[in-house]
């Protein structure tokens, strides 16, 4: 039996500046971001850099911003590991980026298999990339007809991404885990 909407809290962006340690707020229910392990960080490390170099290429001003609040509305404010975005961020990214990576842990993995999926679906992201570090592997969803798509899943190839049909990122993946 679950509980009627009516009885369970629902919070808002004023609410949430007010927190303390690292909260993400998606549809007005508070969800913790558990202390990131070595291992996600050296990924994170890596994947920022690999884009940072690639995107300096580009024409369109896209960046890579790590861990940086994405402002969707008044109840869903979101931090992917990492957000590419084509367009200047002052303080917090408030428009759909290009690209959303989530470095996929055990505490993580529903939220960002199923809710950051289908959340990020609706706002339309073009690409979702899950990289799985237990298993070694990368998936990339990529937005067709409004939908995700598989574009990608694999543990040893290359994927290649192109944003606004202008910048290119290639990721080997095997590079992630070396």
């Amino acid at each position: 039996m679950t509980l009627p909407e009516k009885w369970l809290p629902s919070y808002t962006y004023e609410d949430y500046v007010k927190w303390e340690g690292d909260w993400e707020l998606i549809e007005g229910i508070p969800y913790a971001i558990a202390s990131p392990l070595g291992k996600h960080q050296k990924i994170l490390t890596l994947l920022l850099y690999l884009l940072t170099s690639q995107l300096r290429e580009c024409p369109a001003n896209c960046f890579a911003y790590p861990e940086l609040d994405w402002i969707i509305n008044e109840k869903t404010v979101v931090r992917p590991d990492i957000s590419v975005t084509c367009y200047d961020v002052e303080d917090y990214i408030r428009s759909r980026p290009e690209i959303v990576f989530e470095i996929v842990s055990r505490s993580s993995f529903q939220k960002d298999e199923e809710i950051k999926f289908h959340l990020f679906e609706r706002e339309r992201v073009p690409y979702y990339v899950l990289v799985y570090p237990n298993i070694r592997k990368v998936r990339v969803y990529k937005l067709v007809n409004n939908k995700y798509q598989i574009f990608f899943d694999g543990d040893r190839e290359e994927v290649e991404i192109l944003i606004n049909g202008k910048c290119r990122i290639r990721l080997k993946v095997e590079t992630l885990w070396e």
